[in-house]
Parts: C-alpha cells; structure tokens; sequence
C-alpha cells in the first residue's frame, strides 16, 4: 500500500465516483478503476460499493478513508517540515470561514502568498457547523469563524473581535416601541416579519440565543442563506433582519437600530485544532489578527 493508492480512495470517496475522481486527479478513469481493484485484492475486502448510479463506501471503505486522510496529511507536513528546514516553505493550507465573517482575511492571504509563494491555499466557505467538523477530521487547517464557548471546545482559538449585532429595517419601515436614540427592544420584534439567516449559521445562533436570553418567543417569515438575498428583502420592506454591524455598514441605504438590551453578539476568532501548527499554518496565522 501506498500514497498514491491512498489519495485515489479518498478522491473517489470525496467525489462520489470513479470518473471524477479521475478528472481531479488528471488521469483516466481505467487508471483509478485498476488502482481501486488492486489495493482492494491487497485489502481482501471492497471498499466500495459499486452500482450503475453510484459509488458508496462500504464499512471497510469507511474506515479507510479518515486513516488514509490522516496518513496523506502527515507525509504533506513531513515534506513541509523539511521545506522549512531548507528555507523553502511550501505546501498547503486549507482555511475555513463563514457568510459574512472575513475579517481582513484577504490580506493576511496576499501577505502570505508575497512572503511564502510556495504555499498554496484552499478556501472552504461553510456554514459553522460543518467547520468545526471539518477542523476535527483534519480537512481545514485553521478557520476564521464565530464559534460559542460550546463550539470552541476541543480546539486552540484567539479571539479576533466581539461585535454587537443591529436591526436593520427600509427607511419606510415604522418600527414599534423605538426610543430617541432609534433603539429597539426585542419584544418588540416579535409582532414584525423576521428575516432569518439558516440554522447552522452563526449569527442565527446569536440570534436564537439573545431571544431566549430575552425570554422573548419570534417566528420567521423568510429563512435565507444569502446575505446579498436577506438585504434585498429588507430593502423592499418585505421584513426586518438581525446581522453584525460589520455587514449592516456594507448596505448605507438601510437603516441600522441598535438594541436596548439583550444585543446579539458575536466573537470572531482564528481556530484550529489542537497541537503545534504545522509551519504552513503558522506563516498564515502570524498575518492574522
């Protein structure tokens, strides 16, 4: 068994087939189809299973895959190890982040590729959840997210920035119970027609949990996954919507309302698993924050 045999398993588990595995690989499909049968010979036991519509792990499979996952990482660090020692630092990096959540994330990226060409990076736009489950298989390296104390469990993070959220509304829009200062109340928001970001998102879950902090009961009108999307709801007075300040400036035509009490939060922070970064990862981290 080798690497090579290992990075095809994972292609074709990750793609779903054989002839994108081979298309990702750049070779021809026989040549998967061959190295599958024989490392599955040396094996005694499928790892997938085969059928006309598609290519499914069997529990064999299933197993392979995160040890070879794992095995695949741990020969890119050891050649990154020695790259480093040469004064030559390549490889990859693998960086996760969310809707909304950037946080100057572009120039950290531009100041690494000026200081260290070698390195390549992959971005993975994913909602938290999947990130975080992400960072624990080992298929992104660091993230830029907002994770709750919950979620932070079991990984090294710095935080990055803590944000209070506003209301945003149209400029048509009356609001109810607002004070001089144009603060709102929770409460009441209740009686008005929400728009939502999706569960799994992290300013959903600030909002979700600053309503139950509030004791206070919502529903959702419109449930999107789209910032660009929420906002043109807004815009046409179709409802009102809770987001981080951060991306409430980024449309000036509507207008902001800040909370009297109980405001959504979120904290931005860099995350990654556990351990001494790898020294892709740390050359990345040093321009982050």
């Amino acid at each position: 068994m080798d690497l090579r045999q290992m990075e095809v398993i994972v292609a074709v588990a990750d793609t779903g087939g054989f002839t994108a595995a081979a298309r990702r690989l750049h070779v021809v499909q026989s040549a998967v189809s061959g190295t599958v049968r024989s490392l599955e010979r040396e094996l005694g036991t499928p790892l997938f299973d085969r059928t006309t519509h598609r290519v499914a792990l069997t529990p064999a499979g299933e197993a392979f895959v995160p040890a070879a996952r794992a095995t695949l990482r741990a020969a890119e660090l050891t050649r990154e190890a020695v790259d480093a020692v040469k004064g030559q630092l390549r490889g990859r990096v693998t960086v996760g982040t969310m809707q909304g959540v950037w946080a100057g994330l572009h120039h950290a990226l531009a100041a690494l590729r000026t200081e260290h060409p070698g390195v390549v990076v992959q971005l993975r736009q994913a909602a938290v959840a999947d990130i975080r489950q992400a960072l624990r298989d080992g298929t992104v390296d660091l993230a830029v997210v907002a994770l709750d104390r919950q979620q932070q469990r079991g990984l090294t993070t710095r935080l990055l920035s803590r944000e209070d959220m506003v209301l945003v509304a149209s400029a048509h829009r009356e609001l109810p119970g607002t004070n001089p200062a144009h603060e709102v109340d929770l409460a009441d928001l209740a009686q008005l027609p929400l728009v939502d970001f999706s569960p799994g998102w992290a300013i959903r879950y600030a909002v979700d949990r600053a309503f139950r902090a509030a004791g206070v009961e919502r529903s959702t009108t419109f449930e999107v996954n789209d910032i660009v999307a929420a906002a043109e709801l807004v815009r046409n007075d179709l409802g009102v919507c809770i987001m981080p300040r951060s991306i409430a400036d980024r449309f000036g035509d509507l207008r902001q309302h800040p909370f009297q009490r109980h405001a959504p939060n979120w904290k931005i922070m860099v995350v990654r698993p556990p351990g001494e970064a790898p020294p892709a990862v740390a050359a990345l981290l040093k321009h982050i924050g």
